[in-house]
């Protein structure tokens, strides 16, 4: 039995201990310690990806309604930690957990998050964040080399300069893709001798002084919905973000991409401003690079912003064999980066690069009291305001890890890739349904005599063949795979369940089966800690599980198929 937490008396002394270093480190040592063993432990214990914990117990648990009164020992609050919230965190590092872009983490990031704490620089200032304002810069500096690769005297003159920025650092991918297109909106419609702006008077009163409609952003159908988000925030409407469907890899559609802007110039009378072209180097679900040559050609012949979302992909430039595959990249007028993914690092930072070192300037603010006008705080350039010394954890990540190091991570995650395929295609109940880019497979349970049927129905359905046959075949296979997609989600839901593994799920229309709409599962397969022995037990248990679903749902197919 715990002994009884011990009463405190609140007063400045025992306070400006909390504020101070000890004179000795062994206090600190000894807290040190204890905090490394509950997260050792927490890492070595057996058992789910989950706590066995209900969402309604976890409720009652954190069903304090008041700030405490009285302080505690900082000994007791970290046992509360230990067993309220270590012991029900996910273990999103297990090499069994392969469902969402977040993996394993190189433990001395541990040690980085301590120094930054400790440190408490706030980025926002020169004077609260004196050499750390310095490295980030420079890290900054690396990824744009990194994308961009302009000649070394660029680098020499502005990594540097406090007069312009390369990019900011930003807590997460929706920051940096909201910061690449707030300057698109401004370079969309820039000031004149009698407009002072768009960030000044408003999109509304913008679009009146260019004789616009509306202003556009266009992606994907696979874009990222942080897209959507910018743009009810920049005053344009979520509307206004004009989704291109994807080809069979996932891909925007050229073709119908230009269909779509020619209305938009031309058969709407050129009322719609094109704002920006989002190109997408790494897709959230499916893993997959959009044409970025094409896009960066179109979106200079029309005068377009052109963004390159490649918080999931844009690492991958570390890597030599991986860049023909982001070729076009370069061509970008912005670029988004998250650290937090293939820079394995922990969450969450991003990264937003701008080709031109003046475009930063269009959203540069000042005030009197903090980033004044002709100070050096990176501040003037970000729409955040406060931020921490987040850049430290990549900047020694790229340091302590190197390029090479980074080309052995993805080559693994390769392998995992291929070898995962490879047990799909050998355990026969299951249908791979993307061609892997940048390591995520979708996939879905699908016994292998429906499979059969299946393409059997897909081949007379879309034959030249006329007359009541093939329309039925299109029939059978459209209710089948209507049951297909409920016994997904019901496999998911028992994958939870069982909880000895994880992968996520998601719907896609650009499949085989299109435009119908298929339930798929969706693996990521970047930790480097998940090897073949481990992906054999996932796939084990999903058809293990699923074949087990499947007899719930075999009457129903039966009575399809006939």
């Amino acid at each position: 039995m715990r002994s009884p937490q011990k009463k405190i008396k609140s007063n400045l002394e025992y306070l400006r201990k909390l504020f101070i270093m000890p004179e000795s480190p062994d206090k600190f040592i000894e807290f040190g310690h204890e905090l490394l063993e509950m997260i050792h432990d927490f890492f070595q214990e057996k058992g789910g990806i989950h706590s066995a914990i209900t969402l309604p117990e976890l409720a009652r648990i954190f069903n304090q309604t008041c700030i405490p009164d009285e302080p505690m020992l900082i000994k007791d609050v970290l046992a509360e930690i230990k067993g309220k919230v270590i012991d029900h965190s996910v273990k999103v590092g297990s090499p069994y957990y392969i469902g969402h872009m977040i993996s394993a983490i190189p433990y001395f990031m541990i040690l980085l998050e301590m120094i930054i704490a400790a440190l408490n620089q706030n980025q926002v200032k020169i004077e609260t964040a004196k050499a750390s304002s310095f490295v980030e810069r420079e890290f900054v500096a690396w990824l744009h080399r990194l994308v961009f690769n302009r000649p070394e005297r660029f680098y020499q003159r502005h990594m540097q300069n406090p007069k312009v920025a390369l990019g900011n650092i930003t807590s997460d991918g929706t920051l940096a893709n909201l910061t690449a297109l707030v300057v698109a909106r401004e370079k969309a419609f820039p000031p004149t001798k009698n407009f002072p702006g768009a960030r000044v008077v408003g999109i509304e009163k913008a679009l009146e002084h260019y004789g616009y409609e509306r202003a556009v952003i266009v992606v994907s159908t696979r874009g990222h919905y942080s897209l959507k988000k910018a743009a009810g925030l920049l005053g344009l409407g979520e509307q206004n973000v004009i989704e291109i469907p994807v080809d069979e890899f996932n891909r925007m559609d050229i073709k119908r991409l230009k269909r779509k802007l020619n209305h938009l110039q031309h058969d709407s009378g050129g009322k719609a401003k094109i704002m920006a072209i989002v190109g997408i180097a790494g897709t959230t679900e499916t893993g997959n690079i959009d044409p970025l040559p094409e896009l960066g050609s179109i979106s200079r012949e029309i005068g377009a912003h052109f963004h390159v979302d490649a918080c999931w992909g844009g690492s991958a430039l570390l890597v030599d064999e991986y860049k023909p595959m982001l070729r076009g990249i370069e061509q970008a007028d912005s670029v988004s980066i998250d650290a937090h993914k293939l820079l394995y690092c922990p969450m969450a930072m991003g990264i937003v690069l701008f080709r031109s070192e003046k475009d930063l300037n269009l959203i540069k603010q000042t005030s009197r009291y903090i980033i004044r006008r002709n100070s050096v705080d990176t501040g003037r350039f970000t729409i955040e305001g406060s931020r921490p010394f987040s850049c430290l954890k990549p900047w020694a990540a790229l340091k302590i890890i190197g390029r090479e190091g980074y080309g052995l991570l993805f080559r693994k995650a390769r392998e995992s890739t291929f070898a995962m395929m490879n047990l799909l295609q050998e355990a026969e109940t299951f249908e791979v349904l993307n061609t892997p880019e940048l390591f995520i497979i979708t996939y879905r349970f699908l016994p292998a005599h429906v499979k059969a049927q299946i393409s059997e129905w897909m081949s007379l359905g879309r034959s030249r063949r006329k007359g009541k046959e093939p329309r039925e075949a299109l029939h059978r296979l459209r209710k089948t795979n209507h049951i297909i997609n409920a016994l997904n989600i019901k496999l998911h839901k028992a994958l939870r369940l069982d909880d000895t593994t994880f992968v996520s799920r998601t719907t896609l229309e650009s499949t085989r089966y299109r435009p119908q709409k298929i339930v798929v599962l969706r693996a990521v397969l970047i930790n480097p800690l998940t090897d073949h022995q481990i992906l054999k037990e996932i796939i084990g248990t999903q058809k293990r599980l699923g074949g087990k679903i499947w007899k719930e749902f075999e009457p129903a197919y039966q009575k399809i198929a006939g």
